[in-house]
């Protein structure tokens, strides 16, 4: 089956942690806003795809105003943001059809390479759920605290086990469109969590340590040396 293609981008968080005057999608990293940056891998990994921008009401006006005035081009509908995650992609959903792939990417992680969104996309042709993970190289800790409230040690976990997930993540449509007719639960971090919870099976591909995503300052320092370079 030819599946098409759909790009969701959630970009309606405020970047409160950023400390930044405007959301974090739009400070500009190598002169571009982040969330530009962000879809112009997907447009050079996939040419066609059919993006689906979710943004902050109070911030769709502007993004309209800078692609027009940035002569960006990119085809997309813009959806409003919603109370969460979760809801944000929900609406986001209502404009892709079933019989679709359709991966849903985190605005903020400008630096995913399209090798890797290829390599995912040709793997969800024959599975319904993929998602980009690398698996852990710290040690992990579970902590708890002490009766002076201090955060002390309690146990090692296998860090063989444990991968930290990544985006995009992609999905035949239907499924992940049936996965959301579910209600919110706070543990729907992720869209792999929602469809997990819905029984369906999620496939592992190794992700890329650069695809990193920008929520600190401390990040956006990270992204500019990792974009230098690449």
């Amino acid at each position: 089956m030819d599946r098409k293609k759909f790009l969701v981008i959630p970009a309606g968080g405020s970047g409160v942690r950023m400390g930044a005057d405007v959301p974090k999608q739009f400070l500009m990293l190598g002169g571009k806003p982040i969330l530009r940056l962000t879809m112009e891998r997907f447009l050079e990994a996939v040419p066609d795809i059919r993006v689906v921008t979710v943004l902050p009401e109070a911030h769709m006006e502007w993004w309209r105003q800078y692609c027009v005035k940035a002569s960006f081009t990119c085809p997309q509908k813009m959806v409003q943001g919603g109370f969460t995650r979760f809801h944000s992609v929900k609406n986001a959903l209502a404009q892709i059809p079933d019989g679709a792939l359709v991966a849903v990417h985190d605005a903020v992680r400008p630096l995913v390479s399209a090798s890797k969104i290829r390599e995912l996309f040709a793997a969800a042709e024959n599975a319904p759920a993929v998602i980009p993970a690398t698996p852990s190289t710290d040690t992990l800790k579970t902590v708890s605290k002490n009766e002076d409230g201090v955060p002390v040690v309690a146990g090692t976990i296998d860090r063989s086990a444990v991968w930290g997930v990544q985006t995009p993540q992609i999905f035949h449509s239907e499924v992940l469109k049936k996965a959301y007719e579910r209600g919110y639960d706070t543990l729907f971090t992720d869209d792999a969590s929602v469809v997990s919870a819905a029984g369906v099976t999620v496939v592992c591909i190794e992700g890329e340590r650069t695809n990193i995503k920008i929520t600190t300052p401390e990040d956006l320092l990270l992204a500019q040396a990792i974009l230098s370079v690449k």
